[in-house]
């Protein structure tokens, strides 16, 4: 931080710091600003002043564990991953202690600390990783191009003619379509199709035998290894399959779809939004509701209407009520949630909606709701919501909230005050707004996938832990928290449009520059243009790695000057925490590459940070749901466990709807609470 900054900073309203608390602690920051530190591995802690970057801190919080081949070095993800990850979320805590904070008789007028670590967000990716450890003491392990679903794990990443492309076989209703679109075009194109037949709203990806799975896979792979981008572009997009190519950087810039969304349509010719936002066309409110909260955090008192489903906007609004706000999630037994379907643990049946520790880690602090949406009787309870509500979440399809008469101009015309927030993959108009996506679609599509992995191999999945599924949350509910307080301000409500995507592209920007500038970026390991030097080198025992930045010329004479030449020789005599603490107490960034159990069970900041909180599940017990990693030094807050399906029907009918217990009996004998 520079001395300009620092003259004026007693005027600021926000201050933003990658020191941490410590070492900005003397700068003249007023009480009324937001002052938000993004640090490796946070402020405060056994671990708060150890040396981090990228590399490290991405090894630290179990992400580079579980991103590379079998059998290599861990490779890290493209750029600046987990560092852009945590950003977000430091976006979102700004935007919710600017809230809290307030303007006027609204709010309590106080600045605060809000404190990220990168490492602690890496760690939050870990969804599977966590769960497979706590309840079958089992660990994910590096499966290159693939996914990792619980014990099964699925191809994603296939070779074509002249390139690559992502599809995955997806589960229910959601991938049926697609993964029979795919068996008949194996069919029309004459090739080997063992997955003709099968029943696809019944396949599971979780419980596909391994031997079916083998002889699945081989069939897919040789027939993609006949078809061409553009073939996958042109005919695999109208024929509706799950697939789409793995971009280099050139290939985003000339991107139809970004450029009917306007995306690059800046001076730099690089992208500058991440998220589009329009203003509702009602009259602004003189007096837009503000109420009061019974649960702490800086979000207390906001109510929001969920519509969300899978991860996105389940960790969008997990986001929101652990940071206070009162969230009723609405669901239907009809269409569950994939995250109530897929068996991941020992402990959880298939059929069984409330057992998964998935939907539970997604969804604490919310009340279920059961609803059938398609019963006309249904808008006794949603028209009340509707009124009731601060915000609106969804992550449907495009247009699906439009064909349930709930798109954003109908609410605003209800509730003009409405705040509504939508996510996809594509955002909400454009050429591909309709398509297909998932975690794998933003990666493959962005450039993330295409520059994951060593030089001269194939990309791989760009983490094995999800990423753009839990980027695109955050920038979604720092949208919310901004816009309620431009509600306060303007007395008008509005649309936010997310697009995991143009999110995924922002990430990439560095790539896209170099791209602009007729450059051809390409994979480089470890290896980092920012960084002197650094890698993963081995440690004593099977599979254990620590990862080494040296960020200066001056830095790397130092590592040399301990290990001697061949590093890799010295770490591999040598326990990986030994080794961290040694390098670490001489100034160098170093950590050990760490798994489920190293996280949980082993690390002190992680448990000084409260990564894990505990919370006891009516069918699972008590187990650690992964914590939304901001730290508050005003306001904090208490999450409580997930719902069990349509638990608190009556509760809401009665208590928000004002409907009387008679009422609330017919509407059940009517089907309405399926």
């Amino acid at each position: 931080m520079g001395a300009e900054p620092c003259e004026r900073v007693e005027d600021a309203s926000f201050v933003i710091d990658d020191l941490g608390l410590a070492e900005t602690r003397e700068l003249p920051i007023p009480a009324s600003a937001v002052h938000v530190s993004v640090t490796p591995f946070g402020s405060g802690g056994p671990l708060s002043q150890w040396k981090g970057g990228e590399l490290v801190a991405s090894a630290m919080g179990g992400a580079l564990r579980v991103t590379g081949e079998p059998g290599l070095p861990p490779v890290k993800e493209a750029l600046d991953a987990c560092t852009f990850h945590a950003d977000m979320v430091a976006a979102c805590g700004a935007m919710a202690a600017h809230y809290a904070r307030g303007n006027g008789k609204f709010g309590h007028g106080r600045g605060q600390h809000v404190d990220v670590s990168i490492q602690q967000v890496a760690f939050s990716r870990n969804f599977n990783g966590v769960l497979v450890w706590q309840f079958d003491r089992r660990k994910l392990e590096r499966v290159g191009g693939s996914l990792a679903y619980g014990k099964a794990k699925v191809r994603a990443i296939w070779t074509l003619a002249d390139g690559w492309c992502f599809h995955s076989l997806m589960t229910g209703r959601l991938g049926a379509p697609a993964n029979q679109a795919l068996s008949d075009w194996m069919d029309d194109a004459g090739m080997p199709n063992p997955l003709a037949g099968t029943d696809w709203l019944s396949y599971n990806r979780s419980t596909l035998p391994a031997e079916t799975r083998a002889v699945w896979e081989a069939a897919i792979a040789a027939f993609f290894a006949s078809r061409t981008k553009a073939e996958i572009a042109d005919e695999g997009h109208r024929r509706g399959i799950n697939a789409c190519v793995v971009n280099e950087p050139a290939d985003v810039l000339a991107d139809r779809h970004l450029a009917a969304r306007g995306f690059f349509d800046t001076p730099s010719g690089l992208p500058e939004r991440f998220a589009a936002l329009r203003e509702g066309e009602a009259k602004a409110l003189p007096n837009p509701a503000v109420h009061a909260g019974e649960r702490p955090g800086p979000l207390s008192g906001v109510r929001v209407l969920d519509f969300a489903w899978a991860l996105v906007g389940s960790i969008t609004t997990k986001t929101l009520g652990d940071l206070g706000a009162e969230i009723v999630k609405i669901e239907s037994r009809t269409r569950p949630d994939l995250a109530r379907l897929d068996v991941q643990v020992s402990a959880s049946e298939h059929g069984n909606l409330d057992d998964k520790p998935w939907f539970a880690h997604l969804n604490s602090s919310k009340r279920s709701l059961s609803l059938d949406m398609k019963n006309p009787r249904a808008r006794e309870i949603l028209d009340p919501l509707i009124d009731w509500a601060d915000v609106v979440v969804e992550n449907f399809s495009p247009g699906t909230m439009g064909k349930l008469g709930l798109d954003y101009d109908t609410l605003a015309r209800r509730n003009p005050g409405i705040v509504m927030v939508s996510g996809s993959v594509f955002g909400q108009t454009g050429p591909m707004a309709q398509e297909w996506g998932v975690d794998g679609t933003g990666g493959a599509l962005s450039g993330r996938t295409f520059l994951t992995g060593y030089p001269g191999r194939d990309p791989v999945i760009p983490g094995a832990v999800p990423y753009g599924d839990v980027i695109v949350p955050f920038v979604m509910a720092a949208g919310v928290a901004a816009g309620l307080q431009h509600r306060r301000d303007t007395g008008r409500g509005c649309h936010i449009d997310a697009s995991m995507y143009e999110i995924c592209v922002q990430q990439m920007r560095p790539s896209l520059a170099a791209a602009l500038a007729g450059q051809r970026p390409q994979r480089m390991g470890n290896a980092d243009p920012q960084v002197h030097f650094q890698d993963v080198f081995p440690a004593a025992g099977e599979d254990r790695w620590v990862a080494i930045s040296a960020f200066t010329a001056d830095e790397y004479e130092k590592l040399i000057a301990i290990t001697g030449s061949d590093i890799s020789a010295w770490t591999a005599a040598r326990e990986d925490r030994a080794i961290a603490r040694e390098l670490q107490a001489a100034g160098l960034a170093c950590g050990v590459v760490q798994d489920a159990e190293d996280m949980i069970d082993h690390d002190p900041q992680l448990a000084e940070r409260g990564a894990l909180v505990m919370l006891d599940h009516p069918l699972l017990g008590p187990f650690g749901h992964i914590a939304t990693p901001i730290r508050f030094s005003h306001d904090g807050f208490e999450p409580f466990r997930a719902p069990r399906m349509g638990e608190h029907c009556r509760e809401i009918a009665h208590d928000i709807c004002g409907l009387s217990d008679a009422a609330i009996d017919d509407l059940t004998q009517a089907g309405v609470f399926q």
